[in-house]
């Protein structure tokens, strides 16, 4: 609770205000039992209308004085609540933007959502309750113990029992709830990854007419989660029952011992109202306190799960600042016997990988699914660790160099194309927040999107929804392809980020990127050799490792993988009339 403890300290004086003025409502609370008590022992006993009037306004005073109260404290707690929950969202949402690709992927995306917005809000209500009812529900309890000795000490015993006994209940219950809840919140991150998924691939669900087996499929951890909640809620809807039980049965006694007290003189009629109506204080006050108790115990559960993510470190360590300058050396990329194998996995997928990348050079990547292509350029911007031997940027080892640098320096386009919300423009300036027009203009024409944006109403200021979803998936490929060109970047990645693209356009894109400045080293994943035939140094990856490097030509002559892969695509009467096309 070490972040929960930082953030509560920031509104001190909400934390302190909310439960001091709460405590002052129950005060008046506390003492309007004895004022009934002398309306019935002396207004209406000795027939006095105007004590009666008298002290029915000091009731009617004491209740106006306890609403402003009530209001004030609940205005304090929200406050602080909706203070604190707000920094804690920031703060793990800044915190998830720091971790690496493999906290990121060892967590899971639906987990950090729920983490973010369902336990978040959980925390919310608990310390609203918390500042609310933590010290008044105690007070009043231990209060209405106090009046009830002061009228009789004797029957106030059944008081002290009453309490012990619901003490027992209400603990016993929190004790069995609070962990179920916590399992309730592990089950809400299954029900958020099954529906998050489904949106995601509703084309596909569709295409498929898979539409009634994901909806079993929902309905499986949908129904999980529900029965959780059931059998929590059974346990936990115990409380009231039990407690009026008990309180029934007090209130009972106190009759029975009441009466006979009444009756021997030792005490009078408005007192025994007076000790029902505590006792019911009390019963109040305990019913909020178990409801207190299992909000406690559900915010507790989901602050937990927050601190495990505050509490996950990024696994990479980058320097404050650059130990080199980075100056354009010859050599872009090295890479030394490297081998890397992500967390959890059974083995490494990618096995001594050693090449050289010089400055301005065309470097492809190509082999089958799963052969680590995405993996081995993933690692150049060092968005995962190697496990094994070492990569090397402008001569210097990766680790070298800030994060800062390498950003700037490097400019990756995704596998999955990638859009926000917003305009072109905007999406654009993710690359160069100062590029000018003509510089956004010169990356579209580059990335072979230009056409279609001019096309569009607004042109650079053409409305983007979220993700893109207004766009087809070229047009979203060609335009996260200009975003990367926005940055006029030293060394340029494109993980297969033309696969939606026609082969003539994609034959474009190739042509442009040909012109770029001499000074660019591009990285071209793809799985059409007809776009990497021209490449000045191709690397072919076979299950982690490497089968083949050498140019188009040469491989074809020397490496049987990536031959096989080329003929798979074209016949060989294709291969003049494919060479000429992408020429």
């Amino acid at each position: 609770m070490k972040y929960l403890k930082k953030l509560m300290r920031k509104h001190r004086a909400e934390s302190i205000l909310a439960p001091l003025f709460k405590m002052l409502e129950a005060t008046f609370d506390l003492l309007v039992p004895l004022v009934v008590a002398r309306i019935i022992n002396i207004g209406i006993r000795g027939g006095d209308k105007a004590f009666i009037l008298r002290n029915c306004g000091l009731l009617v005073l004491m209740a106006l004085i306890g609403l402003v109260c009530s209001f004030t404290a609940q205005y304090f707690a929200s406050r602080a609540a909706t203070g604190v929950s707000s920094k804690l969202r920031h703060q793990l949402f800044r915190h998830i933007q720091s971790l690496g690709f493999a906290e990121m992927d060892a967590a899971g995306v639906p987990t950090l959502i729920t983490r973010m917005t369902s336990d978040v809000n959980q925390v919310q209500n608990g310390v609203n309750l918390f500042l609310r009812l933590f010290l008044r529900s105690p007070f009043v309890v231990a209060g209405a113990a106090v009046m009830a000795f002061k009228i009789s000490p004797r029957i106030a015993l059944i008081f002290l029992g009453g309490i012990a006994v619901l003490s027992v209940i209400v603990i016993g219950i929190m004790r069995i709830t609070a962990p179920k809840y916590r399992g309730i919140q592990n089950q809400l991150d299954g029900v958020t990854g099954a529906a998050r998924e489904n949106l995601e691939g509703v084309r596909v669900i569709r295409a498929f007419g898979m539409e009634r087996r994901e909806e079993e499929r929902f309905h499986a951890v949908n129904g999980a989660l529900k029965a959780a909640q059931l059998r929590t809620g059974r346990i936990a809807a115990l409380t009231n029952p039990l407690t009026y039980v008990v309180v029934n049965l007090c209130v009972i006694l106190i009759l029975y011992k009441g009466g006979q007290h009444v009756e021997s003189g030792a005490l009078m009629s408005g007192d025994v109202v007076a000790l029902i109506n505590y006792m019911n204080q009390i019963l109040v006050e305990l019913v909020k306190l178990a409801n207190l108790i299992v909000t406690i115990a559900r915010a507790i559960a989901s602050m937990k799960r927050v601190e495990q993510v505050l509490d996950t470190l990024n696994g990479m360590q980058f320097p404050e600042k650059d130990k080199a300058e980075w100056s354009g050396a010859d050599e872009a990329v090295r890479f030394e016997h490297v081998g890397m194998a992500y967390r959890g996995a059974a083995g490494e997928s990618l096995n001594d990988i050693s090449f050289t990348a010089l400055r301005g050079q065309t470097v492809g990547v190509i082999g089958g699914t799963g052969s680590g292509k995405s993996t081995l350029v993933n690692l150049i911007p060092r968005f995962y660790e190697v496990t094994d031997g070492k990569i090397f940027l402008e001569g210097q080892p990766i680790e070298d160099w800030s994060a800062e640098t390498l950003r700037r320096h490097i400019a990756v386009v995704m596998q999955k194309a990638q859009l926000f919300s917003g305009t072109v423009r905007s999406n654009l300036l993710w690359g160069n927040a100062e590029a000018t027009d003509e510089e956004l203009w010169q990356a579209l024409e580059i990335a072979q999107a230009a056409d279609f944006v001019r096309e569009k109403e607004g042109g650079l200021d053409a409305k983007i929804e979220q993700g893109g979803r207004n766009l087809s998936g070229g047009q979203k490929q060609r335009l996260t392809i200009a975003r990367a060109l926005v940055m006029k970047p030293d060394i340029l990645i494109l993980d297969d980020s033309s696969s939606a693209l026609d082969y003539a356009t994609d034959a474009a894109l190739r042509r442009a990127l040909r012109a770029l400045p001499a000074s660019t080293t591009v990285f071209i994943v793809s799985q059409r050799t007809s776009s990497l035939r021209h490449a000045d140094r191709i690397l072919v990856l076979e299950d982690g490792h490497l089968a083949g490097s050498g140019t188009h030509d040469e491989l074809m002559a020397s490496c049987p993988v990536y031959r096989e892969i080329h003929e798979s695509q074209f016949r060989k009467g294709d291969e003049q009339h494919a060479q000429a096309s992408f020429a």
